[in-house]
This record gives structure tokens, sequence and C-alpha cells, in this order.
């Protein structure tokens, strides 16, 4: 707990969902802000905010950055504001609801509230865990992951491609015990939150049955990943742009009828990313659609 700073900018829909939290915009900053964009009224593409939470005084290079992912706010007064002796992960976190499905519930300390009867319930506190659209990529990767399980579906060996905090890693050893689990990321902070959200939510690490093995690693770049190919399911919540390069990586890694999830897209750009997959070889199976935020499931075809 200590001393936070919060920057608050207008912006449009559109400013919020172009920007990228580990962009170039943020890379040479030592310690970049946790972000958090919002619509103010509901329906309305121009009354957005974006909210900046930086652990020490931003100063004037950290505030053009910002302003310059979000043009619209023109020539706006921005004026730190100090936020004494408080998280301010937890602060960034305050006031959102919990990730509920018809068996996953997904809380963080702040919003713990009361576990429906029957749902396994996920602890996850990583600062990013809930940005924007994030509730709703990750709900609609579960409700991905449940109909799998209700329609019959058997995984042996899955992956969690850019797990960020390795929830649908977990969610899916809940649903298929007995397969091999393996979840990766490019940031070694994010396999560090990993291994952290596995402690707290008793999910043993390792590399047998109902073990989670941690790999860091670009894409599918690694040894150990490539060791425990092909999987029958692969779980992908990141953006369009690496879902369409990873593409023929990823089907080359997905067994013959294998299942790849795909999520963090925009309903505009589902078209292209379907495409990708056509072109490596998958078919459309399923899509679950809340709001903006499309999940794509896609089957491998059987090779003749």
């Amino acid at each position: 707990m200590s001393d936070s700073w919060k920057i608050t900018l207008p912006c449009t829909r559109a400013e919020a969902e172009a920007i990228d939290p580990e962009g170039a915009a943020f890379a040479t900053m030592a310690a970049p802000p946790v972000l958090m964009t919002r619509e103010l009224t509901e329906d309305d593409v121009e009354d957005w905010v974006l909210e900046a939470y930086f652990q020490d005084k931003p100063g004037k290079r950290e505030i053009d950055i910002l302003k310059s992912l979000a043009p619209s706010a023109g020539n706006v007064a921005v004026k730190p504001e100090h936020i004494a002796e408080q998280d301010w992960v937890t602060l960034s976190q305050a006031g959102l609801d919990p990730v509920t499905t018809a068996r996953f519930y997904v809380h963080t300390s702040a919003n713990r509230g009361d576990v429906p009867d029957g749902a396994r319930a996920f602890h996850i506190e990583a600062g990013l865990a809930f940005g924007t659209g994030h509730h709703e990529t990750t709900t609609g990767c579960l409700m991905t992951l449940e109909q799998m399980r209700a329609s019959g579906a058997v995984v042996r060996n899955l992956i969690d491609v850019g797990t960020g905090t390795g929830l649908l890693a977990f969610a899916a050893m809940h649903l298929w015990p007995r397969a091999r689990a393996t979840a990766s990321d490019i940031d070694p902070i994010s396999i560090d939150v990993t291994r952290e959200n596995a402690a707290v939510n008793g999910v043993a690490l390792g590399e047998g049955p109902n073990r989670l093995a941690l790999a860091v690693a670009p894409g599918m770049a690694h040894r150990l990943i490539e060791r425990r190919a092909p999987y029958d399911l692969v779980l992908a919540n990141i953006i369009a742009a690496p879902l369409i390069e990873l593409a023929p990586v990823i089907g080359a890694a997905t067994a013959p009828g294998g299942t790849v999830i795909l999520a963090g897209l925009l309903d505009r750009q589902a078209d292209a990313v379907a495409r990708a997959y056509r072109n490596a070889g998958f078919r459309l199976a399923g899509r679950v659609q809340l709001g903006d935020w499309p999940t794509l499931r896609m089957v491998r075809r059987a090779i003749r």
C-alpha cells in the first residue's frame, strides 16, 4: 500500500477500443499505469472516459502519452489526482461486478460477493484482469468451455496461449480434470501472476494430468509447448492482430478435430480472424456474442 496517482481524460469509444496497454507508448515507462476505460452514458459512443492509475506522480511526458491516446480530449486541462495510502489496483477494480456463468464465478477481493451454489469460484487479483471488454471476453470463453463440456467434448491436452492470469486454463482444468494443461504468455510477469493465482485457487503446477505447466513464450515458440503438441483444445483470449498472426502456428499445433477458442476481438474484427483460421484448416463451429465482443469456436478439419 502506498500513495498513488490518477489521471482522468474524456475519450470516445473508438479511442478507448484502440488503446493497447502493452503498446510502444508505455514501453519506456519504468512503471506503466493501469488503464481503465468505460462509457459514461449508455450507448453514447462519444461519452467515454480513460482513467490511468500510476504508482508515482506522472510528469509531463506521461501526461502527453496519455493525451495522445485520446485526441478528442483536445486542450482539456490535466491535473494528476493524488490518492493517499490506497491500493491503486484495488481502486481500479472497485465497483466491477464478478464474472458469473453457469459453472464459474470469478471475483477479486474487492467484489467477492456470494458464490452461487454449484459454481467453481476463482479469486483473480491481477491488475488488468477486468479491463475494457474483459468481462465480456472472459465470460464468452467460459460459456464456450461450458458448451463444449455439456456437448460431451473430451479434452486430454490443452493450452492457454497469452494466459494473462491463468483463469481460462484453470477453468478448463476444472471441466476436464484428467487433461494435461499448459499456460503461456510473452510477459514473464503474467506467468508469475498465474503461478500466484494457481496457489490461491488450489491449482497444481507440473507436467502431469490435472497439473498446469507454465512457459514464458512469444506465441507458441517454446520447446515445452512444441513437445506437448498436438493440442485438442487451444484457448487464446488476446487481441485480433496476434490472433491472425498466430493462426498458422496454432493450426499446426492443433490436433485434427481439435478446438480453438478465440477471443479478445471486436465484432468488426471477427470476419478477418475467422478467415485466418479457415485458411489454417479450421471451420467455424460456434460463436458467443456478448455486446461487441464475440468469442469464436473453431474446429480443425480432419487431414485427408
